[in-house]
């Protein structure tokens, strides 16, 4: 009987020991930061402690000098709350990187360091302990991305660095390289091809992410932080050819019959010209969502091939009109699947 308790001990020790920290979150992409009620709650359930806000973009300018610059910036109409650190979060575009000097790179560096802490200020915080850096760098722009890492590191010298990373980055690692950061934070979605016409899902597909994923997580020689969608789009093709997103089109509108013919395919039909939704008649229109049964099935996999150690998950994104379409309590199982 002494041995059968010794027995239930280790069991449980073990089954302790095994399971993972996983602390959740979500990425906050909008321009204008305003307090919200249903915002606020959720962040509040999770008990998270970080919010990571998108503070600008960095891209070329329009004019013949081609100079970086802030692009569509954040502004704060209210204060980040006390409870939560602000995680500054800048995506690099990759035309930025090329033909760029080493003293242009640290220059770049400087501003963008000096723009952030500008922004933390304005969001009601006195100073920022992790700052992120979003870049789908390719081969071609890597030497030049990893630089302004460096030089970032050089002027953030107490702080975390952090880099996105993307799927073909996690997979192709000897043409990608690792990033010079603390920890990357890997984007699971947008995995498909977005501009493939036909029925699929481009933002999250387990099969598609399969492809690159599996042993790659655990062998990864960075720490790793997760990112799931809560997002959706509507794809519009033009004799079947990829045009763009449609920040117009909405659910609703698809399922509109007196708008849109349903096709065999799951695929909708512009029964006419509809100037006001920007489409013209027999635009075929693809609508994708991040399904909760397809999240946790990738968050199932995740499970299974990461490794034991702690770490955040960021939600893309927090938006009100998002978080109508997830209850707490099945975001919350999202996050018990992981740990």
């Amino acid at each position: 009987m002494k041995y059968k308790y010794i027995l239930l001990f280790i069991m449980l020790i073990t089954a302790c020991k095994q399971k993972r920290v996983v602390s959740p979150s979500f990425y906050y992409w909008k321009t204008v930061y305003k307090s919200d009620t249903l915002e606020n709650a959720y962040l509040k359930q999770f008990h998270s402690q970080k919010l990571y806000v998108r503070i600008m973009d960095v891209d070329l300018d329009n004019n013949y000098s081609k100079n970086p610059v802030p692009v569509a910036p954040i502004s704060f109409a209210d204060s980040v709350p006390g409870t939560l650190a602000l995680i500054p979060v800048v995506f690099i575009a990759n035309d930025v990187l090329k033909e760029r000097t080493e003293p242009q790179i640290k220059e770049l560096a400087r501003k963008i360091t000096s723009f952030v802490k500008a922004k933390t200020l304005q969001a009601g915080k006195r100073g920022y302990q992790e700052l992120q850096i979003d870049c789908d760098w390719t081969a071609t722009t890597r030497d030049h991305y990893f630089k302004l890492l460096e030089e970032l590191r050089k002027v953030n010298k107490d702080k975390v660095l952090s880099s996105t990373l993307r799927l073909h980055q996690l997979k192709n690692q000897g043409k990608s390289g690792i990033p010079p950061v603390d920890k990357v934070l890997l984007m699971c979605y947008n995995m498909g091809n977005l501009r493939q016409y036909g029925n699929q899902n481009s933002i999250l597909d387990l099969a598609e992410f399969k492809k690159y994923a599996g042993e790659n997580l655990a062998r990864y020689p960075k720490d790793m932080d997760i990112a799931l969608p809560l997002f959706s789009w509507t794809v519009v093709f033009r004799d079947q050819q990829y045009i763009g997103i449609s920040k117009r089109v909405k659910w609703n509108d698809l399922i509109d019959t007196a708008m849109f013919l349903r096709q065999k395919n799951g695929l909708y039909q512009s029964r006419n010209t509809q100037t006001n939704l920007g489409l013209q008649k027999n635009d075929v229109l693809r609508y994708e969502e991040s399904n909760l049964n397809d999240i946790k099935s990738v968050a199932q996999y995740l499970s299974a091939h990461l490794p034991g150690k702690p770490f955040n998950l960021l939600f893309y994104h927090l938006d009100h009109h998002l978080l109508k379409n997830y209850q707490f309590n099945e975001l919350e199982e999202i996050n018990n699947l992981l740990r």
